[in-house]
């Protein structure tokens, strides 16, 4: 082992051989050279009995990261786990896993709450101020490699409670059917397609806009979308509804992969100057989401008395707790309560509704 610096850094660095052979290099968090030492010297230490007593090696966050990533690919959502990661870097950079406690928690917690300015091209910069969800998304990525590392991986024996900050209850954003014609009105006909597919089947953006011909057949009037395709990473089947039918018999000849392609390759952005346009001239709100489509077919379903076992199910979510959002939408199951009598008459003596037997008793009168 030595120890040295880099031109890049002012801490001292320590080169160790593992006892695999493996050559790591690693900073010593310090600029004292008798601290620096004294790390060193632990370090040796710790190879020794990784050697000698078959100890586990220590894993490091960055090691953890690289699995995670290499394990989880194929994630939809994998772009934005690399942006948290990326944030959480100067915070986790160099920590072994068993290091991270709920100091440090609490440490990223804090430092994930602070505003922050994004620089504009034109004019002062944009001041963002973390939402408590941005905020618990982050803190989900750390508690998911940790478990991963702990419950999987075997890397750890235990992990840190991770608590989450407490989120708003939002009203959950859809539109009517009025609402939806008048916006088809006004996008674009590849828009249009996918659209009026995603309010049939309620799939997900990415789950229509890279829906490949392979993933259908016309004729059993079926879909599917294959677990590393799901948030759920659970393989999620799709009955097409005759107008579904109709709308992919309309894409037909296009392209011999892709299902809703523009310009020969699939759609990557939704969130459009278009369809900002087209949700202003339709009298929708701004802030209404290619997303909350999802939730506008939901919210049909649940009015139309489909029962939210079977919206989960259709819906492809993980849990029950997803799906009672739409409760408060459907109440034909609450239906046969309402008309229980209860005694009580309006001021004047005469019930809105007369049982038959009373409205016997008023004919005869």
């Amino acid at each position: 082992m030595s120890l040295f610096k880099r031109k890049d850094s002012r801490n001292w660095w320590v080169e160790i051989t593992a006892p695999d052979g493996k050559r790591i290099q690693k900073t010593t968090g310090t600029q004292v050279r008798e601290l620096a030492q004294e790390y060193h010297d632990r370090l040796q230490a710790q190879m020794w009995e990784q050697k000698r007593l078959g100890i586990k090696p220590k894993r490091t966050w960055q090691d953890a990261v690289v699995r995670y990533l290499s394990e989880k690919s194929q994630k939809t959502t994998i772009e934005t786990d690399k942006s948290h990661l990326r944030w959480l870097d100067p915070f986790l950079n160099g920590k072994y896993l068993d290091e991270i406690n709920r100091d440090l928690i609490s440490e990223i917690t804090i430092a994930r709450q602070k505003p922050y300015e994004i620089p504009r091209k034109k004019g002062p910069a944009r001041k963002i101020v973390p939402k408590p969800s941005t905020i618990n998304r982050t803190l989900e990525i750390i508690r998911a490699i940790l478990r991963k590392a702990r419950d999987d991986w075997e890397w750890i024996a235990s992990c840190p409670n991770i608590p989450m900050m407490k989120e708003p209850v939002k009203r959950i954003s859809w539109i009517t059917r009025g609402q939806a014609e008048a916006l088809l009105g006004y996008l674009a006909d590849h828009q249009q397609s996918m659209m009026r597919f995603a309010l049939e089947t309620g799939l997900r953006r990415h789950n229509v806009t890279h829906l490949e011909w392979s993933q259908v057949d016309l004729e059993r009037r079926i879909a599917w979308i294959h677990p590393d395709q799901a948030k759920a990473e659970k393989a999620i089947g799709v009955p097409l509804s005759r107008e579904a039918v109709l709308i992919l018999r309309g894409q037909t000849g296009k392209h011999e992969t892709w299902v809703f392609p523009y310009k020969g390759l699939p759609v990557t952005q939704t969130s459009t100057k278009t369809w900002r346009d087209a949700l202003k001239k339709a009298g929708i709100p701004a802030g209404f989401r290619w997303h909350d489509l999802r939730h506008t077919w939901a919210s049909w379903h649940a009015q139309d008395g489909t029962p939210l076992h079977v919206l989960q199910e259709l819906g492809g979510w993980a849990s029950a707790e997803m799906v009672q959002r739409y409760a408060h939408l459907s109440t034909e199951h609450l239906a046969s309560y309402v008309d229980r009598r209860v005694g009580l008459k309006l001021v004047g003596g005469t019930d809105v509704f007369p049982t038959e037997k009373e409205k016997g008793h008023q004919e005869v009168a």
